[in-house]
């Protein structure tokens, strides 16, 4: 068994007690939810007559189902404004901040978190969405759950899990010029399976992992998911620091020295003991690439498609479903594969150094005729950033066109927002509650800076009366193209 790890000191800070059977409780000092996998919880919560026992360590904000193209109310598509009210109700009624459209903190759930400084090491962090180990990135253990545990941590501001083992990942030396995060995630993946990770909380450390941007660091761990581990996550360093001072809900003054002293005595200690460990040489990971149809069939920019005989014996059915599917032909090699479809966002790939490195490389160049190109900046902080952003000449054109894409957005949300208010306070009538940004509403809400509650803040609520655990099936942050993702 692990001991020693960042892990093990985090799961022991927030464990409430031990369950029959033998799972542990956990506290989650933040829970943040959307709108796909919410609605369901709250409604259970109605059901068995609970309320929302911690309403100020949950953060909402709308993410899945908004469109890229127009986002002034009410939105054409009937469902997805469906989901935005039924959200929009549930935060009123139980008094929880909710980052909606035009709040300017809306996006991405595992972006618009980082951004406002809510994600600190040492937290435990819960969410109904498969990549919240995205928050990893900064020290602390975070987990997608389903919706039943959703309805849990409303409840009782808990989960019940079993403890994880514990994989370091050490990744030696640089990773090449021209490589970035997803090439060394794709390229452990490939390595290790899909399914390697399972029961195992994943640690990147070594000087590969050291060396990425804090941006970087939250793409390894997002994807640590695609690799089969519950969660994954990165020691605290002075870049983690960096990052989150001076945000929104960041420790101010002396807090902020206090939380320092704390985040450092977090990191795994040098005479940690892990369940296993593997070596990964980061010199020699390329740009790499998906071929099929999970992120384990991905090779190097420089290889050819393997064929079904160079593939494990159990795997070899699914990679001929990968050839059929993709189109491909063992031994093709993937460089310069014809693309249809480019795609820059998503919650590895829609921060503002993502769109920095995507201006480098398109520079004044077009999309050719038969690419279809989207951009959609993963919050609306990030989408200001790009239209605010100082450009060379070869970056105006790409920033320009991003700006140029939210333009219609921003005024489709100016013509809209009494209306929506209006009706926002005609579903709602009687609650007391005026609409975004009223006096006492939900943008008056406060969330506590610190990371820990302390032990005297832990309630025991019987797991037993708001549901079991059950495994992640919300959908991750990489929807339809046509979505903010």
């Amino acid at each position: 068994m692990s001991k020693y790890t960042l892990f093990d000191k985090v799961w022991e800070l927030h464990k409430v007690s031990s369950l029959p059977g033998g799972a542990d409780q956990i506290f989650i000092g933040l829970h943040l939810i959307h709108e796909v996998t919410s609605p369901q919880a709250f409604g259970a919560l109605k059901d068995k007559n609970l309320k929302v026992k911690f309403p100020q360590r949950t953060i909402a904000t709308v993410d899945h189902i908004v469109p890229t193209d127009n986002q002034s109310r009410p939105f054409k598509d009937n469902l997805a404004e469906e989901m935005i009210n039924t959200l929009e109700k549930n935060c009123i009624e139980n008094e929880i901040k909710f980052f909606n459209i035009g709040s300017g903190n809306q996006g991405i759930v595992h972006v618009v978190a980082p951004e406002l400084g809510l994600t600190q090491p040492g937290m435990t962090i819960a969410c109904g969405d498969s990549h919240t180990s995205t928050h990893g990135a900064f020290g602390s253990i975070a987990f997608g759950i389903g919706t039943s545990q959703v309805r849990d941590v409303l409840a009782s501001q808990t989960i019940a899990m079993n403890k994880l083992k514990v994989r370091q990942i050490w990744c030696d030396n640089k990773l090449s010029n021209g490589v970035f995060a997803k090439d060394l995630v794709l390229h452990i993946i490939q390595k290790l399976g899909v399914k390697a990770g399972v029961g195992y909380a994943y640690e990147f450390a070594g000087p590969a992992i050291s060396d990425l941007s804090m941006e970087e660091r939250m793409t390894i761990c997002n994807m640590s998911i695609e690799g089969g581990a519950r969660c994954g996550y990165i020691n605290p360093d002075e870049k983690t620091f960096r990052y989150i001072k001076d945000k929104l809900f960041s420790p101010k003054n002396e807090d902020w020295d206090k939380a320092i002293k704390w985040w450092e005595s977090l990191k795994s200690d040098k005479n940690a003991t892990y369940d296993d460990v593997v070596k990964i040489d980061a010199s020699n990971v390329e740009p790499t690439v998906t071929w099929g149809i999970t992120p384990a069939q991905s090779v190097g920019i420089s290889q050819k498609i393997p064929s079904k005989f160079e593939i494990d014996p159990n795997n070899r059915f699914i990679a001929e479903e990968a050839y059929e599917y993709m189109d491909f032909k063992p031994g093709q090699f993937i460089k310069n594969t014809p693309i249809d479809v480019c795609f820059i966002g998503s919650c590895t790939n829609g921060r503002i150094s993502d769109l920095r490195v995507a201006a480098k490389v398109v520079k004044q160049n077009k999309v050719a005729k038969n690419v279809k190109a989207f951009v959609v900046p993963g919050s609306e902080k990030v989408a200001q950033e790009a239209k605010n952003q100082p450009a060379t000449k070869q970056e105006k054109g790409f920033f320009s066109k991003v700006a140029d894409f939210f333009k219609g957005i921003w005024n489709g949300i100016t013509k809209a927002i009494n209306a929506m208010i209006n009706t926002v306070k005609g579903l709602f009538t009687g609650s007391g509650k005026g609409g975004p940004g009223a006096p006492g509403g939900r943008d008056g809400h406060s969330v506590p800076s610190n990371a820990l509650p302390g032990k005297q803040d832990l309630h025991r609520v019987d797991a037993a009366a708001v549901g079991g655990p059950e495994e992640p099936k919300g959908p991750g942050s990489n929807a339809r193209p046509d979505a903010r993702v």
